[in-house]
């Protein structure tokens, strides 16, 4: 657990490197997500949460400000709920319940700017972070889907020799 967070919060380093010019707020590769993936199918759900929270939390101190923690709480919650849900199901693929997390995730956000600047505005973002949140989060669970394997060999193997 705690090579994964370290991997998340390099992986949040990473991205404040790279620069997307949007024009949206909120808009983000979400690399650090491929560790939260990861966990969710190596050691199940509640570790994936404490994970996602975790990261949420530290990368916001070390990369972000209070506002940033709510907003990735916000979306971290909603993220990690649907994705449990459609993993339980046995009905997708990796990288689906990946990409509906990432939906997921900038809805949670969306709907944590809605409280905090109380417009109607921000709901006019909605459609273009459902396609980041889309692309990306398939991106990342491709990701996942190719490098699970080998650290599921890895810890078995680990395992055998303990």
């Amino acid at each position: 657990m705690g090579l994964l967070l370290a991997f998340a919060l390099i992986l949040s380093y990473v991205e404040t490197l790279i620069p997307l010019a949007t024009g949206i707020p909120g808009v983000k590769l979400g690399l650090a997500n491929l560790a939260v993936v990861l966990c969710l199918y190596l050691f199940g759900a509640g570790k994936a949460a404490l994970l996602t929270m975790a990261k949420s939390i530290l990368s916001g101190f070390l990369f972000g400000n209070l506002f940033m923690i709510l907003y990735s709480l916000g979306g971290a919650g909603t993220s990690i709920l649907v994705m449990t849900l459609l993993k339980k199901s046995c009905r997708f693929h990796i990288p689906a319940v990946s990409a509906a997390g990432g939906v997921a995730h900038n809805l949670g956000q969306l709907l944590v700017a809605f409280f905090v600047v109380k417009t109607y505005g921000v709901v006019s973002y909605m459609p273009i972070l459902i396609i980041a949140g889309l692309v990306t989060g398939l991106a990342v669970g491709l990701t996942a889907s190719l490098v699970l394997p080998y650290i599921q060999r890895i810890i078995h193997h680990v395992e055998g020799v303990l």
